[in-house]
């Protein structure tokens, strides 16, 4: 399961309602989820278990992941199957996801895809009748179990299926779907941890000015303040220390934890060094 940055995504309106803004995600997640089913529509039988980026898993696990996830939105009871050679199903949320992917280690790739699209329907049915209107609201089930709130776990879900998405097409060779509106949200989304990882994860001094400009979405900046907190500010602000620029699949690789950037890929201006612990440092999600 992709995490989630403790930043208010850019998807949203802040001129609008909750429930405004938390339709518009619904609809960037459904839209994502119909993509990514298409995608494993295509996966021919001998594909299923060809590696991907995520250690462990290969592209049927990212499938069956995800049609666990998504069968517990829809209400459906979580697998509870022993977790046994899987040293990267780590901390408690990596044992419960590895679960759901134990327990339809056997199911063939035809039954998850007819899982995940029964799953979403219904979740996406009841969304539609009944829809959320406060984002500050606890999660339903495990996720509110776990302190997250409406509006991360709807912030969530698009990023976590599109960035699976990408898993599986990288996995298989087949690029694309990297201008959708849940490709946008999910850089903009993982955009919104770069004073986290200015200020904490790459220890910047205060005074500190990072920059970062992905192709595609506005520049943003992460301030280091004399409490040693990081703070996001539009990409104009301040005279950078360093500043970052790439393109969107290259961030999100990055940020995904998927895979180092290649050479050139990343052009670094101003502090060499900061840059370089910053993008050692750019990864959120598990």
């Amino acid at each position: 399961m992709a995490g989630t940055a403790a930043y208010p995504s850019p998807m949203t309106d802040p001129t609008a309602t909750d429930a405004e803004n938390l339709s518009v995600l619904v609809t960037v997640w459904w839209e994502a989820v119909d993509s990514f089913a298409a995608v494993l529509e295509h996966v021919g039988d001998d594909e299923w278990s060809t590696p991907t980026d995520l250690p462990g898993w290969d592209v049927h696990a990212v499938a069956a992941h995800t049609a666990h996830l998504e069968a517990l939105l829809a209400g459906r009871p979580h697998d509870d199957v022993e977790v046994v050679d899987a040293p990267h199903a780590r901390g408690m949320m990596g044992q419960f996801t590895e679960q759901g992917v134990i327990a339809r280690r056997d199911v063939p790739g035809d039954a998850l895809i007819t899982e995940i699209r029964e799953s979403t329907t219904a979740r996406h049915t009841q969304l539609l009748a009944d829809p959320p209107t406060d984002a500050s609201a606890p999660a339903p089930g495990v996720f509110g179990a776990i302190g997250w709130t409406t509006g991360q776990l709807l912030r969530n879900r698009p990023l976590d299926v599109w960035m699976h998405e990408q898993d599986v097409r990288r996995a298989l060779g087949r690029p694309g779907n990297l201008d959708s509106a849940a490709a946008v949200h999910s850089a903009d989304h993982l955009m919104q941890s770069l004073p986290f990882i200015v200020a904490k994860r790459a220890a910047a001094p205060a005074g500190t000015v990072v920059r970062l400009d992905v192709s595609g979405h506005a520049p943003v900046a992460a301030v280091v303040g004399d409490d040693g907190r990081g703070r996001l500010t539009p990409g104009e602000d301040g005279e950078p220390t360093v500043a970052l620029t790439t393109d969107r699949e290259t961030f999100v690789l990055l940020a995904g934890g998927r895979r180092a950037a290649r050479p050139g890929d990343v052009r670094v201006t101003g502090d060499a060094e900061l840059g370089a612990r910053v993008l050692a440092a750019m990864a959120v999600t598990p």
